[in-house]
């Protein structure tokens, strides 16, 4: 089972996606809140295997909610849910540790796509979104020397990241452990200056 957690203040949306979870095989509920500070304050939040996170929070807003829960969790994968693909946003959120980004119009199976693959490793994100991403890194000098940089295995693992791989798959490919596919992560993490899956792709796509 997934665990998820919802924060989400307005209430009509946050008793759509509480039934969505729970009418959905393979997904468990274990937190549903209106507030990032209600959240935090719930241990079984961050049991949660995912979280899907608003942007637009009474008191904390919703970035900051993911930075401080990521030091409670480091293992929690966040899905960020907004109105708007504000661009400013959207690297605030995945720079804080968001691994997708996700506009609350999305439809009920884009949505439950998203935190199965955010749970195997992925990072789901509207297209609308995606296409922002690739937009701005587009627009970023080119960093030959840091992607250069990276040893033969780390370059494998990016190739395999870029691909849509996920952890268990890349582990599969290269016969190497999940656990060791996170640990050359965190080394690309490192090398990159980048804090998700997300930008490191898209830094080694431009080259």
């Amino acid at each position: 089972m997934i665990r998820v957690a919802v924060v989400e203040d307005h209430p009509p949306l946050r008793a759509e996606l509480q039934r969505l979870i729970d009418e959905t095989a393979g997904l468990e509920l274990c937190g549903c809140h209106g507030s990032a500070e209600e959240a935090l304050a719930d241990r079984a939040v961050h049991g949660a295997h995912v979280v899907l996170m608003d942007i637009e929070l009474p008191g904390m807003n919703g970035i900051e909610a993911v930075r401080r829960l990521k030091t409670l969790a480091p293992d929690v994968a966040a899905i960020m849910l907004t109105v708007f693909d504000h661009s400013d946003w959207i690297f605030d959120a995945l720079r804080a540790g968001a691994l997708g980004y996700l506009l609350k119009r999305a439809p009920a199976a884009e949505i439950v796509l998203a935190i199965q693959q955010a749970h195997a490793g992925g990072a789901p994100m509207s297209i609308a979104v995606a296409r922002k991403v690739v937009q701005f890194f587009g627009h970023r000098p080119a960093t030959d020397a840091a992607v250069n940089g990276l040893t033969e295995r780390e370059h494998v693992v990016l190739t395999k990241l870029s691909e849509g791989l996920t952890y268990d798959e890349i582990g599969s490919a290269l016969a190497i452990s999940v656990n060791t596919v996170r640990k050359h992560i965190r080394a690309i993490y490192e090398k990159l200056e980048v804090n998700s899956r997300t930008e490191a792709v898209a830094r080694f796509l431009k080259q």
